[in-house]
């Protein structure tokens, strides 16, 4: 197989399992159309998983990001972290492009996440094609693009926010570091950088599909060269035509796998609530407590998956009084529990990854987002995909248990309920169409190979 390699592509994410995900899948994507692809975790991830040489026919390399031995510290300073990161990962990359460069595979193009900005500036040293791989939707990497360009200004004083090609969003819609300025500015500093070496860049690739977001890629389109490649779901669950591809196959926490399997194999069909928040969010003890008797009330079943930081905030038995109306797991195979036939909403903090793989699966959602890109994401979700019903917070910032209840009802069994059912088969269909053979998804990606074998040759 190594010999009918057409040409070789590092793949650099953020190391974060909601960045890495998304780059595994594409980078199965790419082997499928002939390319070697190669996907970079950190040192320390890769020691702390123990990872071999590769996940199925992806190759793994690893770059440092300044804490190899013991990892970042939790409740570390995120600048000094994304400082080191920079540093170190800046050499160790340059280091890896040149350790290729004397084997029948050299690095042709480095596909990198814009998080990493630097990567690019390493990529054009060596005089390799770049191309930008951005993890969260078309309409928020163009919020982040006026920001940087000074076609939006901060703070945002107007009651609603109007940008050409995205709907008109309210204050509540943005990304949590401009509705709450000062928030995570290391953080915030980051998404603007994702633009600040643009010009240089040979593509923008986009984890979404054309006809999801057809007028934000249009417009964005018109200022970088932009690509839509996805959704990045596993094939099994979409075009089928990717071989034993049905797990992105890297989980940075412990999987919970049969727990879940073996609790759910057993339920009606479309019974029951599929909760969780993805890697990175905390609910708070209060937060945590109106989402378990919200649950509770619903009457439905529920699989929550919660991380052991979590479940000890839960309400004094709690667990013990389940019984076989719920289950509460660590950590859970999302992609293949929201494919199961048993599962008929999806109660989610709409992370871009958890989103698109709802819309992939037709998964109806109850959207309660956190921060960063979840707010817009859930704007989408309710009034413009109209797949599911955004949750209302009180004074406080908390969801109470009422409205969790009541949103979980409307889209299990309300009027508005079966129409979210309705689109959500729709963008389902969209979504395969987009990665089948000689979809929109499909054509610019096999745009990328053809632009990487020119630029190679």
């Amino acid at each position: 197989m190594e010999e009918s390699w057409k040409g070789h592509v590092l793949l650099v994410p953020y190391p974060g399992q909601g960045h890495i995900n998304p780059m595994m899948q594409f980078s199965r994507r790419l082997i499928s159309k002939g390319l070697k692809a190669t996907l970079v975790t950190s040192i320390f991830i890769a020691k702390s998983m123990k990872l071999g040489f590769s996940i199925g026919p992806v190759h793994l390399e690893v770059i440092s990001d300044g804490f190899d031995e013991e990892g970042f510290p939790t409740g570390g300073s995120s600048e000094l972290y994304l400082e080191k990161l920079e540093a170190a990962g800046s050499k160790t990359l340059a280091e890896l492009i040149v350790k290729y460069r004397g084997t029948p595979y050299p690095i042709d193009c480095v596909i990198y996440e814009p998080f990493l900005h630097w990567a690019l500036d390493v990529a054009k040293d060596f005089g390799v094609m770049g191309a930008a791989f951005f993890t969260q939707p078309c309409v928020v990497d163009y919020i982040y693009y006026n920001i940087q360009h000074g076609l939006l200004s901060l703070p945002i004083t107007s009651a609603t926010v109007s940008i050409p090609g995205l709907p008109l969003l309210e204050s509540r819609d943005m990304p949590s570091f401009i509705n709450v300025p000062g928030s995570y500015p290391a953080y915030f500093k980051m998404l603007l950088d994702q633009f600040s070496n643009t010009e240089k860049v040979d593509y923008i690739l986009i984890n979404t599909f054309y006809k999801l977001e057809a007028e934000a890629v249009d417009t964005i389109s018109k200022v970088c060269p932009t690509l839509t490649i996805g959704p990045t779901v596993p094939s099994r669950y979409l075009d089928k035509r990717i071989e034993d591809d049905d797990y992105y196959n890297l989980d940075l926490f412990t999987l919970h796998a049969s727990i879940s399997t073996n609790w759910i194999s057993n339920k009606p069909p479309r019974s029951v609530v599929y909760v969780a928040f993805g890697s990175i969010s905390n609910l708070c003890e209060k937060q945590i407590e109106e989402l378990s008797w919200g649950l509770k009330n619903s009457n439905y079943y529920f699989l929550w998956v919660i991380r052991e930081s979590g479940q000890i905030n839960l309400p004094k038995t709690f667990l013990e009084d389940l019984g076989e109306k719920g289950c509460v797991v660590g950590w859970s195979p999302q992609v293949r529990m929201l494919a199961n036939e048993a599962v008929g909403c999806f109660l989610t903090h709409c992370g871009w990854n958890s989103t698109i793989e709802a819309l992939s699966l037709g998964m109806p959602m109850v959207a309660m987002p956190q921060w960063t890109d979840q707010p817009p994401n859930a704007k989408l979700v309710e009034d413009v995909w109209k797949v599911g019903i955004r949750v209302k917070v009180d004074e406080e910032g908390i969801v109470p248990r009422d409205e969790i209840e009541c949103c979980i009802k409307e889209v299990m069994e309300g009027e508005k309920g079966e129409e979210m059912k309705k689109n959500a088969k729709k963008w389902r269909e969209l979504a395969i169409e987009a990665v089948s053979e000689g979809g929109s998804s499909d054509k610019n990606i096999d745009e990328l190979v053809s632009k990487i074998l020119k630029f190679k040759n």
